[in-house]
């Protein structure tokens, strides 16, 4: 696990010399603290003569082949180069494959695989990686930097073209260290990060920095970009297939994910929420242990967040090596670190509870399993059943005459994080609409209205005619054809997996020198899961269905029937309490960064609802805290 970075380019002008290319590999340092290299090929020429320069940068965090390894590396006449961020699972598997078709091997790590593998098939080798990982290959040969993605999005990769030079990172500030590419906010991407509370691919925060999306790979050649997909993902075919053989397979491949993904040189542990995903995980990883694994929960001095005596519960049950922390997270302590890390404005206020177990975590482990994918793959988030339960209504009862609809309305919001109120509101809202955006109205952080009624004249002026709701529309697309639980599904992997889930998980381990491995998102258990029947993973309200009927026998009953909690923190306390002197700071500040975008008095008066508990805008409050936070640091 590591960071990459590099660059390209055809001018001189435009060079990147060996200064400003470790300054470009430093600042991803969090990434890979264990070494650094760079090369560096300023006399190359293209077929025609003209002169070209390549730069590749490494941090490296070590965990296969802990001294040898290094990168970049070469292939054996030194024609490819290559710098890859991640793990690649079933690397013994292509390393054997390829040491009989005549290539020599100068590492005993997962990353010289990729290297021969490009050599013999080119870009048709993304498609035979089982892994998570952000890959820069320049071929000498063929003039050509290439650049690629895992199919899930675990391992971020970003680049920007500008004035015949191509600069690439893990994070965006390798392009920030680059000079001249981030110097424009894009405005679509503030709509969008305040619909999603995460900026889609292919943009980013700035103009003309783009996210390589999940599952594809570019190639720049010639002064031009062309960027492809390589993953086939299908989420409308359902494959006829009867239970028993249903689980069986499910049993397979997850159980051999999990063990591909026990695979390191450096000690391993698991995330133990108390949740059905990091036990059944944790339960399949002890299963193929001959020693009590270790596990870490992370638990607040605050009830109703505080999901930990389950943890404690199943790592009993499993004979686990089992460490409970404890915080209390400050957001005041916390929120500046974040916005340093995440380099965009993010949202998700679950990274702060991510954050500190990922800190707390790495100090008894490098690498850690996660149980991230179970609720998308297998139909256990509420918004499911919510989306279930209103097509049901509708058939009965047209919208206005859904029964107490009205005195629902009216009734005032409750700060607890599963406020029965908040909820049926947000459900009753959605009632009336298209499917899809029914759906988007239950994911959305600001409804369209609230963020009409917050933008300045100035800032509709700059917006661009796209919608936001175009980009879960074109995944909700792709499952044409099956039932709603599945379509949401689909598009929950296609969308908040990649862009939410993951960003959060990578940006908080990494930002602690910690591996996360997440064996749900396996391609392969990923692309089962897609193909099932619902009945098999939802019915009556109930999710992850299958999972309890194939591991079932592994983890207490109970975990499987209590309450969803999730990974939260109490933050519509903090807006009310500690938050409350940074809020009237910075968000309501004369010299406010976000003014130029949003009405000072619209953001006041939904500052003055929340603190007079008129409503609950806490994670609004917590997104327009984090762009103004962002908007001091970057701009």
């Amino acid at each position: 696990m590591c960071g990459i970075t590099g660059a390209v380019w055809l001018s001189a002008k435009v060079a990147v010399d060996e200064t400003l290319l470790s300054k470009m590999t430093d600042s991803i340092a969090h990434r890979g603290p264990d070494d650094s290299q760079m090369w560096i090929d300023t006399d190359h020429h293209d077929a025609y003569g003209n002169r070209v320069g390549v730069g590749l940068g490494f941090r490296r965090l070590s965990i296969i082949d802990l001294e040898g390894a290094r990168q970049p590396m070469a292939n054996e006449d030194g024609s490819v180069r290559m710098v890859f961020n991640g793990e690649i699972f079933n690397f013994k598997t292509l390393r054997r494959r390829l040491e009989g078709t005549g290539h020599t091997f100068a590492t005993h790590g997962d990353g010289e695989p990729v290297l021969h593998l490009y050599e013999d098939v080119g870009t048709d080798c993304f498609s035979q990686l089982n892994g998570m990982f952000a890959i820069a290959i320049w071929d000498a040969k063929r003039n050509r930097l290439v650049l690629a993605r895992d199919r899930i999005g675990q391992k971020p990769l970003y680049y920007a073209l500008k004035d015949n030079r191509l600069v690439f990172g893990s994070e965006l500030k390798c392009l920030v260290a680059a000079g001249g590419v981030c110097n424009e906010i894009d405005p679509a991407a503030i709509d969008e990060f305040l619909t999603y509370q995460y900026i889609p691919p292919p943009g980013t925060i700035w103009k003309g920095v783009r996210k390589l999306p999940p599952g594809h790979f570019a190639v720049f050649e010639n002064g031009q970009v062309r960027v492809e997909r390589y993953w086939d993902y299908d989420p409308s075919i359902e494959i006829p297939i009867s239970h028993g053989d249903a689980c069986d397979r499910l049993r397979e491949l997850l159980t051999d994910s999990v063990r591909l993904r026990m695979q390191s040189d450096v000690p391993l542990g698991s995330f133990l929420s108390g949740g059905i995903d990091s036990s059944l995980i944790t339960a399949i990883a002890q299963s193929l242990s001959d020693q009590p694994i270790k596990t870490f929960s992370i638990g607040f001095p605050v009830a109703d967040f505080d999901e930990t005596a389950y943890a404690a519960q199943v790592a009993k049950h499993l004979g686990t090596d089992h460490q409970r922390f404890e915080v209390m997270p400050h957001g005041v302590d916390v929120i500046d670190k974040l916005v340093w890390h995440y380099d965009e404005p993010f949202g998700d206020s679950s990274a702060v509870p991510t954050w500190y177990l990922s800190e707390l975590t790495r100090k008894q482990v490098t690498v850690a399993l996660s149980g991230d994918g179970g609720d998308e793959l297998f139909a256990g988030y509420e918004r499911y059943r919510a989306l279930w339960l209103s097509n049901k209504l509708q058939k009965m009862f047209p919208l206005h005459q859904v029964p107490g609809i009205g005195l629902v309305q009216r009734l005032p919001d409750s700060e607890k994080r599963r406020s029965v109120v908040r909820r049926a509101k947000r459900f009753l809202e959605a009632l009336g609409q298209p499917t899809a955006r029914r759906y988007l109205n239950w994911l959305q952080i600001f409804p369209e209205s609230l963020r009409a009624s917050l933008y300045s004249d100035d800032f509709v002026e700059r917006l661009p005619g796209d919608d936001p709701f175009d980009f879960l529309d074109a995944a909700w697309a792709r499952s044409k054809g099956r039932d709603v639980v599945s379509r949401a599904s689909a598009s929950d992997v296609l969308t908040y997996l990649p862009c939410d889930l993951c960003t959060k998980v990578d940006i908080a381990s990494m930002g602690n020198a910690l591996e996360v491995r997440q064996p749900l998102l396996d391609y392969r258990v990923v692309e089962f899961a897609a193909t099932l029947p619902v009945r098999y993973k939802f019915r009556g309200g109930r999710g992850k269905l299958i999972l309890q009927d194939t591991f079932g026998s592994m983890i207490p009953p109970s975990i499987f029937t209590r309450k969803k909690m999730g990974f939260g923190i109490p933050i519509a306390n903090w807006f009310r309490d500690e938050l409350k002197p940074m809020v009237h700071e910075t968000l309501l500040a004369e010299d406010a960064k976000i003014q130029p975008f949003l009405r000072r008095d619209r953001v006041a008066e939904l500052v003055r609802s929340h603190e007079q508990n008129e409503q609950n805008h806490g994670y609004r409050l917590w997104n327009l805290l984090i762009l103004e936070k962002w908007l001091r640091r970057w701009t």
